[in-house]
């Protein structure tokens, strides 16, 4: 019997190729570029799955053509690249690779707000561009001031596993947890003495406010003008989730005005962010290079996960991280 054939989007950790070569007939994009919507087009035609990134856009077009494909395994947690309801329409199966990334996510959000908050990255370039050497002071009781955390308050905006994590962490550092979230998280609240929040409130209230939301619709610029003029004046925002959720021309123009003080993004609406972009101009900005999930530790078990999921089709199985589950009633899994 011939085997399926995995187009996979980008290079990944050896372990999860040969765990996949087990099953598929493997071809990997070999540039550090995501490879252009059109060979990516002329790829799925060609295959059986698609082992995918963030950065591929799988739209209905695409999948419409695709007259072969079976399965898309996405090494994400999200999956707004993907057209899902045309996927299960197709019978196209669409997973991802959800709680494996949350250690790592939440100690990366707690790496941001504690760089806003002291102002580390400021800090740094002080020391580096020689500002601290031409005043020629060693200390200054007013020199590089930054927020004591404790007693502060720490919204969360999206209470799953990567904000529940963020305000456990929050919680030791002495913070009080206030929470929005679709629904409350009652176990939240009598664990870590969190409280639930109308959206407005937990904006008015919050010292720190981490985003932790997928980009949904609903979701799309959730954070506008309106929505930052609620913030304190002496609030810093953080987005690990998506960069969409929060409007850009919005942020630069609270930043500017001074309606919040800080702000700390791993996340962005264009990615890569053009060195040119307002919020590079910042000094009281952190940015990343959507970096929250990277460590060895989970970007091999991202990989692990996503072959997984491919394998676990090709042996006939429902694949343990399928995100359209009702795509089995248009489609038995396998090939």
């Amino acid at each position: 019997m011939k085997r399926p054939r995995v187009f996979v989007t980008r290079e990944v950790f050896p372990e999860a190729l040969d765990l996949l070569s087990k099953y598929y007939d493997v071809e990997v994009w070999d540039k550090y570029q995501p490879p252009p919507y059109e060979t990516l087009l002329s790829k799925a035609r060609e295959v059986d799955a698609l082992y995918t990134l963030l950065t591929d856009r799988i739209d209905c077009d695409l999948l419409s053509q695709a007259s072969r494909l079976r399965i898309v395994a996405q090494m994400a947690v999200g999956f707004d690249n993907i057209d899902v309801e045309c996927a299960t329409k197709l019978g196209i199966y669409v997973t991802n690779t959800p709680g494996v990334l949350t250690e790592a996510t939440a100690e990366f959000t707690w790496a941001l707000i504690l760089a806003a908050a002291r102002r580390v990255v400021e800090a740094d370039h002080f020391v580096r561009w020689g500002e601290w050497w031409r005043l020629r002071t060693g200390w200054h009781p007013m020199m590089m001031l930054g927020v004591e955390l404790r007693g502060k308050t720490l919204g969360i905006l999206g209470m799953g596993r990567i904000g529940s994590r963020v305000a456990e962490i929050g919680k030791a550092f002495g913070m009080r947890i206030i929470y929005h979230s679709r629904s409350r998280k009652r176990e939240i609240e009598k664990k870590l003495g969190a409280e639930y929040r109308s959206l407005e409130d937990l904006l008015r209230e919050s010292d720190i406010l981490s985003i932790h939301l997928p980009l949904t619709d609903e979701t799309r610029h959730l954070i506008g003008e309106s929505e930052l003029k609620l913030m304190k004046k002496t609030a810093i925002l953080v987005n690990t989730g998506r960069g969409a959720i929060v409007d850009t021309e919005a942020l630069v123009k609270a930043l500017r005005e001074g309606w919040i003080a800080a702000a700390a993004l791993d996340v962005f609406e264009e990615e890569p962010l053009n060195p040119n972009h307002p919020l590079t101009a910042f000094k009281n900005v952190v940015l990343a290079p959507h970096a929250a999930s990277a460590t060895r530790e989970t970007r091999l078990r991202m990989a692990m996960m996503a072959a997984e999921n491919l394998v676990a089709f090709a042996q006939g199985k429902v694949p343990p991280n399928l995100v359209n589950r009702e795509v089995v009633k248009v489609r038995q899994p396998g090939f």
